[in-house]
């Protein structure tokens, strides 16, 4: 049986992984037979939301803690995370992800990745192993592996322009759409950077596994 590993955010799509598109990208998983191990960095987020005001709130959370609500608590921190383990990585969405796991909800294209994510991702493409990327998180394999092919959707977003501008490549696609890049093994799905129903979340995320699992 194959097993891939999974990178979470935290939990919540503010301040954390989209919690829809984790549960389906993990459901995808299992359906497929694939066998998952989650991981997450165990540090501070960057703050805590609240989801129903959208105001910050006056506390701390830890980002692994978070994210091990998700998945019953079976988590590992991110640092343990060992290529030669897994036969792809998998990265769920969030606008939480572009602070916790890479700061370009903060910083905008001068944006940093965490430095365990980003060995992760450059570990995993070493070893011509594929990477699936949710919603905003394909703007980080872009910046992390450069000329690469991904979406985020619609051309015309800011994001989509940015990509370009980077040097990688923007492919436009719709609800439950998969671009994949064969010669990088990069497969990207939007997610909710668009108009989504969790109906077109689960799309996404099957098709995603679907085109991963093409290349084990």
């Amino acid at each position: 049986m194959k097993k891939v590993a999974v990178i979470l955010a935290g939990c919540g799509a503010r301040d954390g992984s989209e919690i829809n598109e984790a549960v389906t990208l993990l459901l995808a998983l299992d359906q497929h037979d694939i066998q998952y191990q989650c991981f997450a960095p165990n540090e501070n987020q960057y703050h805590v939301v609240n989801h129903i005001t959208g105001q910050s709130m006056n506390e701390k959370r830890n980002v692994m803690v978070e994210a091990a609500r998700i998945v019953r608590g079976d988590i590992l921190p991110v640092e343990d995370f060992n290529a030669g383990d897994f036969d792809a990585l998998f990265f769920p969405g969030g606008f939480g992800a572009a602070k916790n796991i890479f700061t370009y909800a903060i910083d905008g294209m001068n944006f940093v990745v965490n430095r365990h994510v980003e060995k992760a991702i450059k570990d995993i493409h070493a070893q011509g192993k594929p990477i699936g990327a949710m919603c905003i998180t394909p703007l980080m394999i872009a910046k992390v592996l450069g000329n690469v092919m991904v979406t985020m959707g619609d051309d015309s977003c800011e994001q989509a322009r940015q990509i370009n501008a980077m040097g990688a490549q923007h492919v436009e696609t719709g609800n439950g759409g998969v671009v994949g890049d064969i010669k990088n093994k990069v497969f990207t799905t939007p997610c909710f950077m668009l108009d989504a129903t969790l109906k077109d979340i689960y799309q996404d995320a099957w098709n995603l596994v679907e085109a991963v699992s093409a290349e084990f």
